[in-house]
């Protein structure tokens, strides 16, 4: 079974998963249709976007499709990702595009550049999620918008059901806490970007929903590996979380849940539009 920690979380905040094939595999499908569908509307050609956190940089390369007459920006705290998006984004001659390394909490930027500031799933994983959107606030224009969409995990829910797949939704829960973040962030970004100062936001949810034999293929398979080798493992195990044998059985859970034919897993979100 899991185990529980009582330790302090550290100083340091981590990102949780790392950029192990397995976690990548699942990034870099996203896209603003299938991410960033709530502020689709918002976007013009020629407006100056930033992406926080723009990992394997699938949805940061869709903006720049879409702002092409304009500016966008991917910056994410990994020095490997950020030159690998980087050399893609050369090589499919995107020369709006730039990627760099940042810091969400010091962001490299004069106050009032960008038009929008996009984050998508990075709020689960600041220790001051407040703090963060106070600075991707300063960097928008009067009147721009910060765009938010984080997850709820508390909210997952899955058919059949199996134990195993319980005791990783309270492993990840476990885990993401102890590195400093919050795994339900969703339904609190309205009340973080209040806090933030914003007095203009707008709250709206969407699901994402794997139902097909493809889908659970990718989502389930990527998690039994991830529960086996990517740094949500490693870490679980190194925290005194779960042991090796726990991961296994996570694994072997999702196995079993790739396999069933009427296998549907639900994960909910919650989104912002806040005005600068």
């Amino acid at each position: 079974m899991v185990r529980v920690s009582n330790e302090p979380s550290p100083a340091v905040q981590q990102y949780l998963h790392g950029h192990h094939e397995s976690v990548l595999r699942v990034h870099a499908r996203r896209t603003v249709e299938n991410s960033a569908a709530y502020l689709a509307p918002h976007l013009s050609p020629e407006l100056h976007l930033l992406d926080v956190g723009s990992g394997p940089g699938t949805i940061t390369k869709d903006f720049a499709r879409r702002l092409h007459a304009g500016r966008v920006v991917g910056i994410d705290a990994g020095e490997e990702i950020v030159a690998r998006t980087r050399a893609e984004a050369l090589a499919e001659g995107l020369t709006n595009l730039e990627y760099r390394e940042g810091d969400v909490y010091a962001l490299d930027f004069e106050d009032d550049t960008f038009d929008i500031v996009h984050a998508h799933q990075v709020m689960q994983y600041m220790a001051d999620p407040v703090a963060a959107l106070r600075e991707m606030r300063r960097v928008t224009k009067p009147g721009g918008l910060v765009a938010v969409r984080d997850v709820d995990y508390g909210g997952v829910r899955w058919f059949p059901w199996i134990e195993g797949i319980e005791q990783w939704r309270d492993l990840y829960e476990r885990v993401a806490r102890r590195g400093g973040g919050e795994p339900d962030a969703g339904p609190q970004l309205l009340d973080w970007a209040q806090r933030a100062g914003f007095e203009e936001v707008t709250a709206t949810a969407t699901i994402w929903c794997f139902a097909d034999q493809g889908e659970r293929d990718w989502w389930g398979g990527s998690w039994a590996d991830r529960a086996l080798h990517s740094d949500f493992a490693r870490q679980a195990v190194e925290w005194g979380l779960a042991t090796p044998d726990d991961l296994q059985r996570i694994s072997d859970a999702w196995r079993e849940w790739t396999a069933a034919p009427n296998g549907l897993f639900n994960m909910p979100h919650n989104e912002i539009l806040a005005r600068a």
